[in-house]
């Protein structure tokens, strides 16, 4: 195919503004799929986790054939859907190497959030064309204009250039698959959109020499293993052929190719060359990273990679120790668990590994805790047992000063709930620096230590009855702004093995909530529910009644329980305190301590109070 009928491009937005609709709309008003072929929604989300949670996690490729009315040319475009979560932002960042432009998706009523801004200034730093779309204009809430101020300030912010900022504005419902060049215009399909990508975006620069290409993503094949994914910079290749990876280290392999791929709508295509431009898989590696240069000559030099942010998050993940460890999942062992950390680290190039003395304990650095829960919770579904810590920010030491990251948080939520998230956001030490009332609610804007932000989601949904939403994104280092205290209660904690039963539970109910019902197996040490005192009182739910033959039968009254308080993985990590751990097996998530012998944990708290008085 000629170069110039080809168009690469990756849209880029905040998590629900309607990315993966709008590639779905994209797809089905091209004719890839037939009139009577069914489709899902949200196509593109393959992840069952994305399907679940309803957002993007990994980037991912298409490709569309649209056919131009005005000339009858068919160009391919190729559509990279990134994720809008700021944790999964690296995602976004190695994908800027693959395309020549960007789709900048924002809502017709929140405007251009976190997510947007970071993810654009990556875009306009690499010189990406730009076509903006305003999505959901369908609401009966939209306010476009306002939108597209707010827009056209967003890249004054940025610096943009005269060409960056005169970008083209589409309106749009991706749900009911039409996009206009005005508000008022026929609301018919998307046509509109597919031309404006044809003019703007320009068609992929072809670099002269042999074969070379960066790795932008990393794919599995079942017959063939990994595979490289990226844009070819020029030359052209065929399967059979010898090619050599240059690796970021400097490191250089010889490999053959195996299999060569390209995106076709939600398949891929098995072909035999490839040319300059195009956006294609390639398999024959033993290992291949993220980053690294493929090229045909032994000679050529590493293409530079754009540069990731670094990691603000470390967790704690070590082997399951506890009592009922082996019971429920397959994969127990350090080997196995070190082994999938480090295949992690491989295709998810944000995410870092650090070994620790012990053998069984290793430190995970991340983007944010939703980065890490998602990584726990698939290890869960691959069959794992694994106990992971509560996250803590890395901190940097300059200039014999402790610094800690802040990032910079927005929230949106009604006029009723304004009061309560301020004074959350006060004991976080976050400070406002902007406050917007408008017909939607109110749009608080606040600079916190990332510290702060740990729990504070969680929070936000309790406070605002699921209403409220949150962005936020990384600022810079700062110094050490001092203790922050999210968790005000205190546990119970089970002294005893076995299974807890209704009349144990039901005294111990009027201490505080319970975390667990009746039957289930329980062990010292395990958190069995939270005490409104900040201490943690030790409590027995395996104690049955003693029966004897002087009660009459029916005498006692009926034990009634409320219902146990379910966490998911996400709040179990961040409700968790620093001596506390979350035993995350395929079918139960228990909270427990991280020194279950209760005789232990006394004395080094006591050694703890006289090294305080000394």
């Amino acid at each position: 195919m000629k170069s110039n009928l080809i168009r690469n491009i990756a849209i880029i937005a905040h998590v629900d503004h309607g990315k993966t609709t709008l590639v779905d709309c994209l797809l089905k008003q091209s004719g890839t799929f037939r009139e009577n072929q069914s489709t899902e929604e949200r196509m593109m989300d393959s992840m069952d986790l994305e399907k679940e949670k309803g957002i993007t996690i990994k980037a991912k490729n298409t490709a569309i054939k649209w056919t131009d009315p005005k000339d009858q040319k068919t160009y391919t475009i190729n559509i990279v859907d990134t994720p809008g979560h700021a944790d999964f932002g690296a995602e976004v960042e190695r994908v800027m190497k693959m395309v020549d432009g960007v789709l900048l998706l924002t809502d017709a009523v929140g405007g251009p959030q976190a997510q947007t801004r970071w993810v654009l200034k990556k875009a306009l730093n690499q010189g990406l064309k730009t076509i903006c779309v305003i999505n959901k204009i369908d609401r009966e809430t939209a306010r476009c204009e306002w939108v597209h101020d707010k827009v056209l300030e967003l890249f004054l912010d940025l610096e943009a250039d005269e060409d960056q900022f005169n970008a083209p504005f589409l309106y749009a419902s991706a749900k009911n698959g039409f996009a206009d060049r005005v508000t008022d215009g026929p609301r018919s399909n998307m046509n509109a959109l597919f031309q404006t990508i044809i003019e703007r975006i320009p068609p992929p620069k072809i670099e002269d020499g042999s074969f070379r290409m960066l790795v932008s993503n990393i794919d599995w094949d079942e017959y063939v293993g990994r595979m490289a994914i990226g844009r070819i910079l020029s030359g052209e290749i065929k399967q059979g052929e010898n090619i050599y990876s240059l690796s970021k280290k400097g490191l250089k392999k010889r490999a053959k190719i195996t299999k060569m791929k390209t995106f076709s709508g939600l398949k891929t295509d098995d072909i035999i060359i490839a040319k300059a431009g195009d956006i294609v898989g390639i398999a024959g590696f033993d290992s291949i990273d993220i980053g690294d240069t493929l090229a045909l000559e032994s000679v050529a030099e590493a293409l530079p990679f754009i540069e990731i942010d670094p990691p603000t998050i470390q967790m704690e993940f070590s082997v399951n120790d506890g009592p009922l460890a082996g019971q429920d999942g397959k994969k127990v062992t350090s080997r196995q668990i070190k082994d999938r950390l480090d295949r992690e680290t491989q295709s998810n190039i944000s995410i870092s590994l650090e070994d620790t003395v012990e053998s069984t304990r290793f430190l995970v650095n991340a983007r944010g805790s939703m980065q890490i829960a998602v990584l726990v919770e698939t290890m869960r579904r691959e069959g794992f047992e694994v106990l992971v810590s509560r996250p803590t920010v890395l901190y940097k030491d300059i200039d014999g000063m402790r610094y800690e990251p802040f990032e910079q948080i927005w929230v949106e939520i009604s006029e009723e709930s304004l009061g309560g998230v301020m004074e959350s956001l006060s004991k976080r030490k976050a400070k406002i620096t902007n406050l917007d009332h408008h017909n939607a609610g109110v749009t608080v804007e606040a600079i916190t230590p990332t510290r702060g932000l740990i729990g504070f989601e969680s929070d936000l949904t309790t406070m605002t009855s699921g209403h409220g939403v949150m962005s936020h994104s990384y600022l810079e280092y700062r110094p050490y702004c001092g203790k922050i205290s999210t968790r005000l209660t205190g546990t119970l904690v089970s002294m005893d093995q076995g299974k807890s039963m209704p009349y144990a539970l039901d005294m111990i109910q009027n201490r505080g909530k319970l975390f667990i019902e009746p039957g289930e197996g329980v062990y010292e040490g395990q958190i069995i529910g939270e005490n409104p005192r900040k201490e943690d009182l030790p409590v027995n739910p395996t104690k049955a009644k003693q029966l004897d033959n002087m009660r009459a039968s029916g005498s006692d009254k009926g034990i009634q329980l409320a219902p146990p308080e379910r966490f998911s993985l996400e709040r179990s990590i961040e409700y968790i305190a620093n001596d506390e751990l979350v035993e995350a097996t395929p079918n139960h998530l228990r909270l427990r301590k991280r020194i279950l012998d209760s005789n232990i944990r006394r004395k080094l708290a006591k050694a703890e109070k006289l090294d305080k008085k000394v």
